[in-house]
């Protein structure tokens, strides 16, 4: 049965910005259908073009923070789940708090000034699509916002953690502790490899996570 707090994720929360492009879209940015890649220079101006598109629409997402929602609707139990990312303080991430907390989520995001809060290009062609995310604030998520006390007793209370493996860009160090202690205390926790690049880029610290 669920119950409070017992489902813990951790990731990188973005703003999703989706519109429905053509090809000539995908080729204009250099993407790839089906395919989940990190924004680089040549692909900021996307977001931009987006947000001018008369069907844009506006989501709360991140991989891992999409995933806790739905779980939180399937249990039906308000605070079963609970989440913890990195956001700025900016009107993005107010809608971010705003959403997660009408879904039910506990969240306990760590708040970056210093830069706006992340966000996802969905540019959705046909029945598929291609994800450009630019990470930003959901990059700057500290080790030391885990271990303060009201943050690492969601860990504690949670019997499963899920992290999706795009957090290994982003604080592997917490990746680390998590599966540390579920493996201490016999906790499930989940993982996956979320894209390609994941793999190529980032298979030091992914294979130090999988023991």
């Amino acid at each position: 049965m669920a119950s409070e707090g017992i489902l813990l994720g951790m990731g990188n929360p973005l703003l999703d910005i989706s519109a429905i492009v053509d090809e000539d879209f995908l080729k204009k940015y250099d993407l790839q259908f089906d395919n989940a890649i990190l924004a680089e220079d040549k692909h900021l101006p996307i977001y931009e073009e987006l947000c001018s598109n008369p069907n844009v629409e506006y989501t709360a997402g991140g991989a891992t923070n999409k995933s806790i929602r739905v779980a939180q609707w399937m249990l039906q139990e308000p605070g079963a789940t609970s989440y913890m990312g990195s956001i700025g303080k900016d009107k993005y991430g107010d809608e971010m708090k705003k959403s997660s907390k009408l879904a039910g989520v506990n969240v306990h995001f760590y708040e970056e000034e210093s830069v706006p809060t992340g966000t996802c290009a969905v540019c959705i062609v046909g029945d598929g699509r291609s994800l450009v995310a630019n990470l930003s604030a959901a990059n700057c998520y500290k080790f030391e916002h885990l271990k303060r006390p009201e943050n690492w007793a969601l860990v504690e209370k949670a019997k499963y953690l899920y992290i999706a493996g795009f957090f290994l860009t982003v604080s592997p160090e917490s990746i680390q502790l998590v599966g540390e202690h579920a493996a201490k205390n016999n906790k499930i926790f989940g993982m996956n490899l979320s894209a390609t690049f994941i793999s190529e880029f980032f298979k030091d610290v992914q294979e130090k996570a999988l023991p």
